[in-house]
């Protein structure tokens, strides 16, 4: 079937290669993807009202899409604030401290640990909720500071962010952009991410025992950089040892009780996520109420508040971005109207058939440049602004192929991610930002 392309598809096309030359430079792209939205409204609508007006209505459409991934993620955050401040998180993790006893077990055990806990934390929180108490365990047991941190980065913000299989922000964000169910885009992403993560983790942890053993690394860092160490001891909440106890094993029960609901009762996408939102805010409410007593009503509004604080900041970037991709599909009908051909299935599929038409195109091609362009969106450090990009130019790859969007959206997913989430690019990294009662590390050049 041939597609007949209009100015509509060139104009987005040469914006998304805009978008990839800023990106290379390390340049931000929210002003390019504006300009983009206002130049397809001005083509499709041919009225400046109706180009203008479109800007704000396609941050509102994005902004619905991703209302839940915004909200889950803040939420999170706000519960792990109050875990940090009333000292449950180093309760939860210490009984974990008795196996890291060699500067081997003490680095797959903080990567595990951290896998684990970004899974239903985030990363960002996790490296705080465990940073403070797993850090001079692995000093004491002789892992260098700079080792525990590869651990902590490439377990927490590459495995589990690149998967995000709890949370399911990431695959949200991707899936949306290919028109793909979330469950398939996660399916498709598991063999991905366990064989960068073997392949990562395996590498690192081989150079590090290497550059160990030839004495590069002296005093715990690598000879040359600048990292320094400060344990503060601020004014926490005091809960009684008991009642700490007693909700340290009570939160992971709740989240390991949320995982097998989910597998029982089927619950995926934004019911999944729905779920471990809930569980979350109840544990915020009891915490805060506990340690806080007669301030709690306060209390527990302060921390929403830091959390959402967290969540809008990190998506802040991403709305007007994905306001843009989503224009590759649904959402132009829905905010210019239908002003593309008859027969046209969106601009992105459009250009995808057009694309099998005129350009040889196979599955090696395609998953290598979903590879590059992956990584290239991470380089603006942030790893999640640039994956409705990817999702977006997967759903053409495929439909020019004919096969392989799950996999090659996952595909793209990985890459972005692992650069820009944090293991290459430094976003979300130590320096760690807990509470008073937390360690505060900084250790430059832990990529």
């Amino acid at each position: 079937m041939d597609i007949q392309l209009t100015s509509l598809h060139w104009v987005f096309v040469a914006f998304i290669v805009f978008i990839l030359a800023l990106l290379v430079k390390r340049r931000d792209t929210t002003l390019v993807c504006v300009a983009g939205i206002f130049t397809l409204g001005l083509i499709a609508t041919e009225s400046l009202n109706g180009s203008v007006s479109g800007i704000f209505n396609s941050f509102i459409y994005a902004t619905k899409e991703l209302i839940g991934t915004i909200f889950i993620i803040s939420i999170i955050v706000a519960m792990s604030r109050v875990l940090i401040i009333t000292g449950i998180n180093e309760t939860m993790v210490k009984p974990l401290t008795g196996f890291l006893r060699t500067p081997t077990m003490a680095f797959w055990g903080i990567g595990i640990i951290m896998l684990v806990t970004s899974l239903f934390f985030w990363p960002s929180p996790g490296v705080a909720l465990i940073g403070a108490v797993l850090l001079p365990v692995a000093l004491r047991v002789g892992l260098p500071a700079l080792g525990a941190a590869i651990a902590m980065n490439l377990f927490g913000h590459g495995i589990a962010l690149s998967g995000d299989y709890i949370i399911q922000g990431a695959p949200k964000l991707t899936a949306d952009a290919a028109g793909l169910p979330v469950s398939q885009v996660m399916e498709a992403s598991v063999p991905l991410v366990i064989v960068m993560g073997l392949v990562t983790t395996i590498v690192a942890f081989w150079m590090m025992r290497r550059d160990m053993k030839n004495g590069k690394w002296k005093n715990g860092l690598v000879e040359g950089a600048v990292t320094g160490v400060v344990v503060s001891s601020g004014a926490g909440v005091v809960l009684p040892k008991a009642t700490k106890k007693a909700l340290a094993i009570s939160i992971p029960v709740l989240f390991a009780i949320d995982v097998v609901a989910m597998f029982a009762l089927d619950l995926q996408g934004g019911n999944a996520t729905a779920l471990i939102g809930g569980t979350a805010v109840l544990i915020l409410i009891a915490v805060t109420m506990l340690a806080h007593r007669n301030k709690g009503l306060e209390e527990t509004t302060s921390y929403l508040i830091e959390g959402f604080q967290f969540g809008f900041r990190v998506f802040g970037p991403v709305i007007p971005i994905a306001a843009f991709f989503y224009l590759g599909d649904s959402a132009f009908k829905d905010l210019f109207g239908d002003h593309l051909l008859q027969g046209s299935h969106g601009i992105v599929n459009d250009l995808g058939v057009a694309l099998a038409n005129h350009v040889p195109m196979n599955g090696i091609v395609a998953s290598v440049t979903l590879t590059a362009i992956g990584a290239i969106t991470g380089l603006d450090g942030s790893g999640f602004s640039g994956i409705s990009l990817v999702g977006s130019i997967a759903h053409m790859f495929s439909t020019a192929i004919g096969t392989g969007a799950a996999t090659l959206t996952a595909l793209g997913q990985v890459a972005a991610i692992w650069v820009g989430g944090g293991t290459l690019i430094p976003w979300a990294l130590i320096p760690l930002r807990p509470s008073a009662a937390s360690a505060r590390s900084s250790l430059p050049g832990a990529t």
